[in-house]
């Protein structure tokens, strides 16, 4: 009797030593980019002088280091800036992934010559705020609640004249992200601009792959579903971080916040669709601007008069505080 494997099985037992190494190579590939997106490389913090020099005609009381003590030990770090002619209304200003607070700062001017206070913290992980993990709105939205605080503690020491306000969130790319999932725990919150989010962390997870790999996003959910489950199984597993409820599209369709989304049309980032998607699932109040022309984070650029409008107007025409997420807290993070 011959011991020779027909054609049949053979190609059966190739298939099943390539999906076997295709799963393998996928969870390893799945925790080497969690690790890569948990741990980011900083960018210092070197142009204060730039920021004060910009500002100099603008505010009074000169330039604030301000810093708060997150929940768990991390200290973070910031500016706040009052104008001269304060209308009682602050920004939280929030950056993108690997950058920090001077990645922002032209929008802080922008604000400040409106009469908003300002405040621009560097996002943990990032510039010269503490924490050793980027978890790309879990963790930071609780940090930029604790931001609103320290805004709130801070006007309320203010000259009788100032009287505090709304506050607001501005963020771009990851920090558009955070200010969206921050919108169901600030307290004082009346509207939010995001530029360039992500509608979900494990959306953006399929979209980086299929970028690396040239695929369609498609494609990338066909067949990259292994590194990314395995990707977030490793971070809950290893660092205890559920990066599923890391979405900001979760978040808005229970949040009553207002909010302005931005996109431009040729972002290669992150696509219009995540905007898209964000808008769809939000309760209404909110509405998407969409850029031609535009690259990441590029509207200011592609026509800074027409930006300045639209967000200035955007929160200038919502000065009431909005109503609290229909989630409950331990079911938003």
């Amino acid at each position: 009797m011959s011991n020779r494997l027909s054609p049949l099985r053979i190609l059966w037992r190739l298939g099943a030593a390539a999906l076997v190494l295709y799963l393998a190579l996928s969870v390893a590939g799945g925790i080497v980019l969690m690790e890569g997106a948990l741990h980011l490389n900083r960018r210092l913090v070197t142009e204060r002088g730039v920021f004060v020099n910009g500002v100099a005609g603008l505010i009074s009381g000169g330039i604030t280091d301000a810093s708060v003590t997150a929940a768990d030990g991390a200290v973070l770090k910031g500016w706040y800036a009052r104008p001269a002619t304060w209308n009682g209304k602050s920004v939280i200003l929030l950056h993108g992934v690997g950058d920090n607070r001077e990645g922002v700062t032209q929008y802080a001017l922008m604000f400040l010559r409106a009469g908003y206070a300002v405040l621009l913290p560097d996002s943990r992980g990032h510039g010269e705020s503490g924490g050793a993990l980027v978890t790309y709105g879990l963790v930071e939205s609780q940090d930029v609640r604790r931001w609103s605080i320290w805004i709130a503690d801070h006007a309320t020491t203010a000259a009788a004249t100032d009287h505090a306000g709304c506050i607001y969130l501005f963020g771009e790319s990851m920090g558009a992200a955070i200010a969206l999932e921050a919108s169901a725990t600030v307290a004082g919150l009346c509207a939010v601009v995001a530029e360039a989010p992500f509608s979900s962390f494990r959306e953006i997870g399929y979209e980086r792959i299929a970028q690396r790999l040239g695929w369609n996003v498609d494609v990338a959910h066909v067949l990259a579903w292994p590194m990314v489950d395995a990707a977030f199984l490793y971070a809950r597993l290893r660092h205890g971080l559920d990066f599923d409820r890391a979405s900001p599209e979760r978040v808005l369709a229970a949040s009553r916040v207002p909010a302005l989304l931005i996109a431009g049309s040729e972002d290669r980032n992150i696509s219009m669709r995540h905007s898209e998607r964000i808008l769809k699932a939000s309760q209404g109040g909110s509405e998407l601007w969409r850029v031609i022309g535009a690259e990441h984070t590029s509207a200011a650029s592609v026509d800074f008069a027409e930006f300045e409008c639209r967000v200035l107007g955007w929160f200038g025409a919502h000065t009431q505080v909005a109503g609290v997420s229909k989630l409950a807290t331990n079911d938003l993070f």
